[in-house]
Order: structure tokens, then sequence, then C-alpha cells
């Protein structure tokens, strides 16, 4: 059973959700307010929240940015403004999903599930790295140490990023996997993918230049992502 801080002053609709939500097996607790709803999350720890956008005292995206300060809860975002570049703010700022009023219960609590097992995915690689931590990943001169958070080239430390790095030991512990970009956003940003969104693109790039000659080890996998090429 899942925690759900559902935050939304206009109370006939938070019983209504509040109410789905239950019978779907979950925990719901109720904010009216922005402030009531931090409070209520740094008290709580609830698995995934759903925050209404107008909110009185802290708007919904003041809410979320203080969120995001402390903790990386899946947020769902409530909200009837539809325009593109409302959506994009929200998202920007770390909201997991959009669901613009009105909206159908079922559609909203599919959304609340899917949130939850991507919040899940994400919970498990995070402890399969942290099991792994410890080991050295190789290829060629490439040395990569996860708990020194160190990589070196012919014995040359590597200037990554935090994002570089991630990327470089998801592909070096998986070689031969083609990763899609929505993924590697998940894993390693820990942000949904937006059509249109070049970060991965972009660090992918950085990445190869940085990697010198064995950057071209990493390929395109036309449709989908990346994926590092095995070794022969």
């Amino acid at each position: 059973m899942a925690t759900i801080l559902l935050v939304e002053d206009a109370r006939d609709l938070a019983q209504v959700i509040a109410r789905e939500l239950e019978a779907s097996g979950h925990h719901v607790l109720v904010a009216a307010d922005g402030l009531a709803a931090l409070e209520l999350h740094a008290r709580e720890r609830p698995d995934a929240v759903i925050l209404d956008w107008m909110l009185p005292k802290l708007d919904g995206l003041e809410v979320l940015r203080r969120l995001r300060q402390s903790a990386p809860t899946p947020v769902l975002m409530l909200t009837a403004r539809g325009e593109e570049t409302d959506r994009v703010v929200g998202l920007e700022l770390g909201a997991d999903d959009y669901l613009t009023k009105p909206f159908s219960m079922r559609e909203l609590v599919a959304r609340v599930r899917a949130l939850l097992r991507r919040s899940e995915l994400i919970r498990r690689t995070l402890a399969e790295d942290r099991a792994e931590a410890a080991e050295t990943l190789a290829r060629g001169p490439l040395r990569l140490d996860a708990t020194a958070h160190l990589a070196t080239l012919d014995g040359e430390p590597l200037d990554l990023t935090p994002t570089e790095f991630g990327l470089l030991q998801l592909f070096l512990r998986s070689p031969g996997r083609a990763f899609s970009r929505a993924y590697l956003l998940e894993t390693v940003w820990r942000e949904s993918y937006i059509g249109g969104d070049r970060s991965v693109d972009n660090t992918i790039l950085r990445l190869r230049k940085k990697l010198g000659p064995l950057g071209d080890a990493i390929e395109t996998v036309w449709g989908i992502g990346y994926r590092l090429r095995p070794e022969k």
C-alpha cells in the first residue's frame, strides 16, 4: 500500500480523489494549502504527491520547487492551465507528470500507478548501483572506480560531470544493452522525458569527446537511444 499526499484546496474534489485512491488500495493524506503540504511531506514522507497548481499560502510551483530541494518524491501536478508553456514550466521544475482539469478519475489513478511503478524501478536501480559500487569497471585503458567516483583514461583522471559519470558507469556495467533516452533520464537525471528534449544527446556528445577514440564505442541506436558496443 502506497501513501499518497494529495494537495488540493477544493474540498469536494479532494474528497472524490481521496475516495478513488483509497478504493485502489492507497493511504491518502490531504493538505489544503502549500505550507500544510510541505509540513505533511516532511513528517510522513509519502510515496507520491498529487499537487494542485493554484493553492493558498504557497502555490503549487513553489511547493514543487521546495520539495525538489530535499526529496525525489514523484509528483503529479493537477491544473486548470493547459498551455504547453505551463506544462513545460512544471516539468522543468521537477514534476514527473501533468494532468489538466477536468480529468477522469480512472486516468488519475492510472497515472499515479505509473508514477509508483517508475519510482520503484528507480529505487531498485539505485539499490543495484549501491550494491555494485565497490567494483571497478574497465574497458581497455579506461577505468571507473565507483567508490572513489573516479574515472581514468590511460591513467589520467577524466573531468566528468556527475551526469557524465553516471552515464559512463551505466554503459560499462551493461555493454551491448540499448538504453532509451527516457530510461536514461529517469535513472541518471531522475527526470521524465519530454519529446524534443536534447539533454541526453548533448551529454552523450560531450562524453564521447572526453573519451577520445573510445568515445566511438558509444553507439547511437536509431529510434531507441544509445549503447556501449561490446568488446570483441
